[in-house]
């Protein structure tokens, strides 16, 4: 067993998104001159609007046509974003190394088979044989490989297979807050002794009618205009999908030093929690949770990165939640992220740290993501970061990003 630690690094990040590919596209085009221009298709399954992935040549890290052929296209999202992060934080190819990788992903249900379902609801009459109809297309329409490709571990099943990281493997569901189990799983692992490196992460493909149709039935998903998570309240809010590929390496900070590896930045705190989501219940669950944290005000900017989704009254709530800070003498700058790339589910949070874990590493924070965003007066050289993610339907969870130094 490796010896406890006090440090959790942030080594290794691997983002895409329909801003593009890499931690450094991504700061850039967040960080550049005038207005963000956020990727939408407002076209394809209107009213309701997505950030599209942007191009990706999938081949660059899933090399094998027969490993991609038989992923699903958010599994191969996920391969592909866990590869860069290994990448980044020199890991891929170093067989020792990658055989003490452990796996922590975050992930929903496999993708559905659009065309048959739309066959089966176009044909099944109510004649008094709807089971038998039903029964005879299940089996005759379905790939034999349906049920496995609908496997939830199946991600971490193919960075395994494709990236040889051949370290435990614990995967998480429950939307946005699976990414906030799996990321707390690592922490607390390392920071036990459990392991050293660790690869977390998650992957949403948002351009599926069954994505869509499941937040429409929610009541989550919003339609019309494309406005940022600050705007859509008087139209009643709602999330808008976007498809991100989010992975982290997360490693023991003496482990690290050993490879003489540089980290982006480090967890400093991670906490979670949940309510029924009466009124008040989550801006309280939140201001509680901050408290564990055990920040001092100091009376200074901390950046804020917001994984808000735009669905009521949850961004109401957070809203009132960063308010409360402000009379708690924090002065936060609050940026979401949701704005600029979708709403992820699953890979949401992942991306926020991913993001946070940037501008700390940089000195820098971003500008406002929208009009509502006040510029604020923003340290040139921020240390920490909060990064928070209030589910869109259940759960609350912050954590605390900062220098590693």
């Amino acid at each position: 067993m490796a010896k406890a630690c006090d440090q959790v690094w942030i080594t290794g990040i691997g983002l895409i998104s329909s801003l593009g590919e890499g931690a450094a596209l991504h700061w850039n085009k967040l960080c550049g001159a005038g207005t963000l221009r956020p990727v939408i298709d407002p076209q394809r399954f209107a009213p309701y609007t997505v950030h599209p992935l942007a191009d990706i040549d999938f081949s660059k890290q899933i090399p094998r046509t027969s490993d991609q052929r038989q992923m699903e296209r958010w599994q191969r999202i996920g391969v592909y974003a866990a590869g860069l992060a290994l990448a980044d934080a020199d890991i891929a190819g170093d067989q020792e190394l990658l055989e003490k990788t452990h796996l922590c992903i975050a992930a929903g249900n496999g993708e559905r088979d659009i065309a048959l379902d739309s066959r089966i609801l176009a044909g099944n009459h109510a004649d008094g044989a709807q089971g038998a109809y039903l029964n005879q297309n299940l089996a005759t329409g379905l790939r034999p490989t349906l049920y496995l490709g609908q496997l939830s571990n199946l991600l971490a099943g193919n960075i395994s297979i494709v990236h040889k990281a051949t370290g435990s493997s614990r995967t998480f569901k429950g939307e946005e807050m699976a990414g906030a189990s799996a990321v707390a799983d690592a922490v607390n692992r390392i920071e036990a002794g459990q392991g050293e490196v660790f690869l977390v992460g998650g992957a949403l493909n948002a351009e599926r009618e069954d994505v869509l149709l499941g937040c429409e039935l929610a009541g989550s998903l919003y339609s019309g205009p494309h406005h940022s998570v600050w705007q859509r309240r008087p139209q009643g809010g709602g999330l808008v999908p976007g498809s991100v590929g989010a992975f982290l390496v997360l490693e023991a900070a003496e482990h690290a030093r050993r490879r003489g590896v540089v980290p982006y930045a480090r967890i400093s705190g991670i906490v979670s929690d949940r309510s029924r989501r009466r009124v008040g219940e989550a801006s309280s669950v939140a201001a509680s949770l901050f408290k564990d944290l055990r920040l001092n005000p100091a009376n200074e900017d901390i950046g804020v990165l917001s994984g808000a989704s735009g669905v009521e009254p949850a961004t109401s709530e957070e809203l009132q939640f960063l308010a409360e800070l402000e009379r708690q003498k924090f002065k936060p700058v609050v940026r979401a992220w949701g704005s600029a790339l979708g709403h992820s589910l699953e890979a949401h949070f992942f991306a926020g740290l991913a993001l946070a874990s940037l501008a700390v590493s940089n000195d820098a924070f971003y500008p406002p993501f929208d009009a509502f965003e006040d510029k604020g007066d923003a340290k040139s050289h921020p240390d920490r970061v909060l990064v928070t993610t209030f589910g869109h339907w259940r759960g609350e969870a912050l954590a605390l990003v900062q220098s590693a130094w």
